[in-house]
């Protein structure tokens, strides 16, 4: 059966990074969307026009709310969620100190599967409907969150994190081991229902040569998958990277000589990038992950958002680097690291980020879009959420003013409704 939300729309028709942003996407004050029975978009545009088509759909109707695509974080560390806001490290040493004990619990199937349940009820909370994670080096951990994803039908991206070397003993795997485990779970759960599987070295630091290449023949055999990794997140990690690859020209070189840059990679942060790795990043066409509250909280640095007209960025909360599971505060964050760099970010660019931008990162057509064809995931915003957003939004002149209080000050409280592959979410 057909069913039709009804409210305000907001589509993206080009890329705002590219384009004039006010002029990148189509508003409907009275729109709509109609809904297949396969759980894609038929249909977004003026309501009169939807209902006509479809004139014996269902109706729900969102009053003045604002219909989105749902939220897509493109890095995600979902074990790290039970200890998000520790408090006082940089990076090396919250690792060691908070990430490594956490993780290592997840020897536990059934650990595993709690916290798998709670992330999600958490990013469904928020509004967001896909991600991509990190997960721990144990192939049970990558078992819980597709399964847990797969009973809420929601398209996720999730690997086995590897790494034989600079952590804990009890997080070390082997060459061997993470390509094997990885191996088999790519092909257990890759391209089943709506998962996908990611090959993860965590970052250069914590693998030996040998993995990295094992990892990287992994992808060459493999090479639909994504691969994820981190790369100059900070100063200090990045003079690691120097000692430990003495022979490498800078962080990116290490992943290239490995087989572990391309055009389906993802690097985590990419903050401090020398001019050299800014033109191969965008040379092979590979995407970044911008994760702001992370970077303000651990120390790390400005992201520079120019690289958006250069390259795929997707916007990610990195929780529990990060210090919300919201989007909506990591697209504010975003925006105030925008404006330390002298870069005001236009509310339709932080949007893009968010939905269409991120599914860019991923390489998905499938998600983050308001068009035919889309999978409805969607999220609806009540843009009056609280009496701080509801006084400032009443004075706006357009659809841009109107949201963008709720961007810079919305929480779950802004999150309406959400709708995974057009069934709402209770």
């Amino acid at each position: 059966m057909t069913t039709i939300l009804l409210g305000q729309t907001l589509a993206f028709t080009s890329d705002p990074f590219t384009t004039e942003p006010a002029d990148a996407a189509r508003h409907e004050t009275h729109g709509a969307v109609a809904i297949g029975a396969d759980g894609r978009i038929l249909g977004v545009g003026p309501a009169d026009d939807i209902c006509a088509a479809h004139p014996e759909a269902a109706r729900i109707d969102h009053g003045d709310a604002l219909i989105l695509p749902g939220f897509v974080d493109a890095h995600v560390h979902y074990p790290q969620t039970a200890m998000i806001a520790s408090w006082g490290k940089r990076l090396i040493d919250w690792l060691n100190s908070y990430t490594f004990p956490e993780e290592a619990q997840f020897f536990d199937p059934a650990y595993s599967a709690e916290i798998a349940d709670r992330y999600l009820d958490l990013a469904l909370a928020n509004g967001t409907t896909s991600f991509c994670t990190f997960c721990t080096i144990h192939p049970g951990s990558v078992d819980a969150i597709f399964e847990a994803a797969g009973r809420r039908n929601m398209g996720v991206w999730a690997g086995k994190t590897c790494m034989d070397r600079n952590a804990t003993a009890n997080l070390h795997d082997t060459v061997r081991s993470a390509y094997d485990d990885s191996a088999a779970l790519l092909a257990k759960w890759h391209g089943v229902g709506r998962a996908s599987y990611v090959i993860t070295p965590r970052f250069a630091p914590t693998s030996s040569r040998e993995q990295l290449e094992a990892l990287g023949a992994l992808w060459a055999a493999h090479p639909d998958c994504l691969m994820q990794t981190h790369l100059s997140e900070q100063t200090d990690e990045i003079a690691w990277v120097a000692e430990l690859f003495p022979e490498a020209r800078d962080y990116l070189d290490v992943y290239e000589a490995h087989g572990l840059l391309g055009t389906n990679g993802l690097y985590g942060h990419a903050i401090h990038l020398s001019a050299r790795e800014r033109d191969r990043l965008a040379e092979v066409g590979a995407a970044v992950t911008h994760c702001p509250t992370s970077n303000t909280f651990i120390g790390s640095g400005l992201f520079d958002m120019e690289l958006a007209s250069r390259m795929r960025v997707g916007l990610a909360t990195d929780t529990g680097g990060g210090s919300s599971f919201s989007m909506l505060r990591t697209m504010a964050a975003a925006y105030e690291i925008a404006q330390l760099r002298r870069n005001a970010l236009h509310p339709a660019q932080l949007l893009w980020l968010a939905t269409e931008g991120s599914a860019n990162a991923l390489g998905s057509g499938e998600i983050g879009r308001l068009a035919p064809g889309a999978m409805a995931d969607l999220v609806v915003l009540d843009l009056a959420s609280t009496p701080a957003i509801a006084q400032r939004s009443a004075r706006a002149d357009d659809i841009w003013q109107t949201v963008f209080p709720t961007i810079m000050m919305g929480d779950d409280r802004a999150v309406a409704r959400v709708y995974v592959a057009g069934q709402a979410v209770d």
